[in-house]
């Protein structure tokens, strides 16, 4: 059973403990993401990939986003901690072979895989989160969470023009990005398995091995469906908007690397205060209100990226294009982890992000590198902002409040 506000213990040592690792654990999501947009032109270039090329390479490699659907499923059935223990195993490992790829096409396979176990590693996060601290800190520790993905893009932001410049190049980004996962692999032995995951155990047992689609056969369906839909959405414009930023300001700004570098480390260091601010935003004003200011502020800073000149007025963009791309994560995992009993949390995280929702981040970029080669990254990228306007809509029209409340309340249907 749910824990009722009553029986609420507040933040104890080992919900500190939790805190910090989940933390590092996200920090590599930013990492892998902000690392293969920095390292796309050099890899086009060695690789003699076109823009449309890059395009199909960053869909392929975040195909392996949706693949994380049988992990985070699995999380119900196996339990939290073991899931989470496999996939910090397996993307330290895939990762680590990244830096051998002898062509684009193991390249592409490699990170793929890495992607399974980093997507899956990352939603599992979100659900021991949501289930293990107390309701009044729920918004806050999920945003703060996800803003450890930005500081993992700050590390990679700053690192990557050095590591650019060593003697194996973009290869060197992945053998540094695996040192503090070997550290994580060990730390993770004080991890214990979630306390309503424990309690559910006996309702599980009971319902014996679920079919892949037990999900559609409970009230939760509809709720799941659209949550699919607008994590849908969203995705096409936070994907597209930071990933192909340095192929535009080269391409269509003749901007350098040294430009560049200063400008994404400049953005995300600004962006940094105002993303782990975002979970307190959604924990003060709620999630709806709160999903407001970040989805708007996300898609103005995306549109401003591919349409304004000049070095200050591009980089002020990319601070809200940033703060968008690391702030709209937590209101939809708020939701999503909120708004369906323990039982299902894995497998309606699973389908409505992983399965359904991470459809429009893998495919807009095919979309969109196509597009580029007609009409440039500019117009291509820019009309992106519309998609995430009519997220923010659909969560007005669908979802309830659930600042606040327990999982148990928010997770009733009606």
């Amino acid at each position: 059973m749910e824990q009722s506000k009553a029986s609420d213990p507040g933040l104890t040592v080992y919900h500190w403990k939790l805190f910090i690792f989940l933390s590092v654990a996200c920090l590599f999501e930013g990492y892998d993401f902000m690392a293969l947009t920095q390292i796309l032109p050099e890899l086009r270039e060695e690789m003699g990939v076109s823009r449309t090329g890059a395009g199909v390479l960053v869909g392929v490699v975040n195909a392996g986003t949706v693949v994380a659907y049988l992990l985070v499923r699995g999380a119900d059935r196996w339990g939290r901690r073991r899931v989470l223990t496999w996939t910090i195993a397996g993307y330290t490992i895939f990762t680590f072979l990244t830096a051998f790829a002898p062509n684009v096409y193991v390249f592409a396979l490699l990170q793929f895989i890495a992607r399974v176990f980093l997507i899956g590693e990352w939603a599992v996060s979100m659900v021991i989160a949501a289930e293990e601290f107390p309701a009044k800190f729920r918004g806050v520790v999920i945003g703060v969470l996800q803003a450890f993905t930005s500081l993992g893009a700050i590390a990679c932001a700053g690192v990557v023009p050095v590591l650019l410049r060593t003697e194996h190049t973009w290869r060197t980004v992945y053998f540094v990005g695996i040192i503090p996962l070997i550290i994580l692999a060990f730390a993770r032995r004080g991890l214990k398995e979630t306390r309503r995951f424990e309690a559910s155990r006996e309702e599980r047992r009971a319902e014996g091995k679920r079919s892949f689609f037990h999900i559609w056969g409970t009230p939760h369906r509809k709720r799941m469906l659209r949550l699919s839909l607008i994590w849908f959405l969203a995705y096409i414009c936070t994907q597209n908007g930071i990933t192909f930023w340095k192929e535009f300001v080269i391409a269509e700004r003749a901007w350098d690397a040294a430009d560049v570098g200063k400008a994404i480390t400049l953005a995300a260091l600004v962006s940094m205060p105002m993303v782990f601010g975002a979970g307190v935003l959604l924990d003060v004003i709620g999630r709806r209100a709160g999903g407001a200011v970040i989805f708007v502020l996300g898609a103005v800073g995306v549109y401003g990226c591919y349409t304004l000149e000049g070095f200050w007025p591009l980089t002020l963009c990319l601070i809200l294009g940033i703060f968008g791309a690391s702030a709209v994560p937590p209101v939809l995992n708020a939701f999503t982890t909120e708004l369906f009993p323990t039982t299902l949390r894995g497998d309606a995280f699973a389908w409505s992000n992983n399965l359904l929702g991470r459809l429009g981040y893998v495919l807009s970029p095919f979309v969109v590198g196509a597009a580029a080669e007609r009409v440039g990254w500019g117009p291509a990228v820019s009309a992106t902002a519309a998609f995430q306007l009519a997220a923010l809509v659909l969560i007005f029209l669908w979802l309830p409040e659930t600042k606040g409340r327990e999982l148990e309340e928010t997770a009733r249907t009606t």
